[in-house]
């Protein structure tokens, strides 16, 4: 489910992190969902467990998942948080390009035609 891109000078965790939001926006992970483990996840992608660890944390902290000890780690409920989390990161990005562009003295108009 989760691919790794290497060469991206995106740090490995927050691939991990993107990539389960993603995974969460599309519906692929249900709440209450168990995840794998943060060995079973280093494992299988052939990472240090400290990096998924950091990916976890990071998951938690935004509301997407929640571990119980003993018995692992699972999507929360939560999914709209998430996923209004997510869209906003990404309007934020594409804002910000926009004004970059718009600095470079691009119209407005050129822009929209462009983008759509």
């Amino acid at each position: 489910m989760i691919n790794l891109d290497y060469q991206s000078r995106t740090p490995i965790y927050e691939q991990i992190v993107n990539q389960v939001e993603r995974l969460i926006s599309l519906g692929i992970l249900k709440p209450k969902q168990q995840i794998q483990s943060i060995r079973e996840l280093a494992t299988s992608l052939g990472i240090n467990p400290n990096t998924v660890k950091k990916a976890y944390e990071e998951l938690e902290k935004r509301g997407a998942i929640n571990t119980i000890s003993t018995k692992g780690t699972f999507v929360t409920d939560n999914i709209k948080l998430t996923v209004n989390r997510t869209v906003n990161e990404k309007m934020d990005i594409i804002r910000k390009n926009i004004n970059e562009l718009l600095k470079l003295g691009v119209d407005k108009d050129d822009i929209m035609k462009k983008v759509f």
